[in-house]
């Protein structure tokens, strides 16, 4: 037979109907539910584990959020570390400049601008006072670019850093920990070199009292130690020295101890003041408009010795700030401090 016969019985009373039902049929029935029920339960199972997925996922990115900020956290200490271990490096190369232990050059200072923008004839009357005075030369463009430092350049946590940001979090943790071990090397010899410098300065106090360590004046940097184009000629030649444009008037200090050895009118360099501080170490002051000292008398660091001007071959009221060590001209930022 291939079909099946289906009784149904309502009562006793009413007929019996049958009904046929092909085999193939009932088959094909069976294996759809089957099938059903096996596509339910898959869905089912598939449900229940993205459930579990997404709040492991959910875990996993809170996880991530925080150690994202752990390293961004760790970033930051480091470079702020390094900022400061730089301080701490340029500090010590100009105390051994001026204490005549090895070192190189640097600059710094609140009281003198480096970088002077062009004058704006429509700026206000109190904005304008804080213009260069008309006149005055300035070296135009970066003035460091012709100056390189006497440090070799060097690998920083900083530049490690930054290298990270591209990478994955592994590869920026590594780098962070390259960097922390960098930072430890550099601290830890630092820390040696300022012992040592310690023990050396202990007999030194006297020479650093009468070295030229601040600035002289207020004003704008506007010219450097070393060759340059001189503003009168058009020609190349060497500066002896810085120039510091300001008003006509502005004190100038004395930058160390010392005892006026000569106040004379050295002709391009106009009604000039020279100071000995000792140990071989001489400043001059070019351009004055005043002096106020007396040849043989001592100063004592920042007092006022005179005021800036405009004498000499001068274009405008500046000082020109030279800096004399044995005999021989030295650039005047090497021994600036703040």
């Amino acid at each position: 037979m291939d079909h099946y016969t289906v009784m149904l019985v309502v009562d006793a009373m009413s007929p019996v109907r049958r009904f046929q039902v092909a085999k193939r049929l009932v088959q094909k029935v069976a294996i759809g539910v089957g099938v059903a029920c096996a596509v339910l339960a898959l869905g089912l199972w598939d449900y229940v584990r993205v459930r579990a997925d997404n709040s492991e996922l959910d875990a996993l990115r809170v996880e991530v959020a925080e150690q994202r900020e752990q390293m961004q956290n760790l970033e930051q200490t480091l470079l702020a570390a390094n900022a400061e271990l730089d301080e701490v490096r340029e500090l010590e190369r100009k105390v051994r400049i001026i204490a005549n232990l090895p070192g190189a050059t640097g600059i710094g200072g609140e009281d003198v601008t480096e970088l002077v923008p062009p004058n704006d004839p429509n700026l206000p009357e109190e904005e304008a006072e804080l213009q260069v005075p008309a006149g005055v030369p300035v070296e135009r463009g970066p003035l460091s670019a012709n100056w390189p430092s006497a440090v070799p350049p060097m690998a920083t946590p900083e530049e490690l850093a930054r290298e990270a940001l591209t990478t994955t979090a592994a590869r920026h943790v590594k780098d962070l920990e390259a960097a922390a071990d960098l930072l430890g090397e550099r601290a830890g010899g630092r820390s040696d070199s300022l012992v040592l410098l310690v023990d050396e300065l202990e007999d030194k106090r006297n020479r650093l009292a009468s070295m030229p360590s601040v600035w002289p004046t207020k004003g704008w940097l506007t010219s450097r130690f070393g060759p340059r184009i001189s503003p009168f000629t058009g020609r190349r030649q060497k500066h002896g020295g810085i120039d510091i444009a300001g008003r006509p008037g502005t004190p100038i200090n004395a930058p160390a101890r010392g005892r006026v050895s000569s106040i004379s009118d050295r002709g391009p360099l106009g009604n000039s003041v020279t100071l000995d501080h000792g140990f071989g170490v001489e400043t001059f002051y070019g351009h004055t408009q005043e002096i106020f000292v007396k040849v043989g008398e001592t100063v004592e660091r920042g007092q006022k010795i005179a005021s800036i001007g405009s004498t000499g071959r001068s274009t405008g009221p500046h000082l020109h700030y030279g800096v004399h060590v044995a005999g021989k001209a030295r650039d005047p930022l090497d021994y600036i401090f703040d």
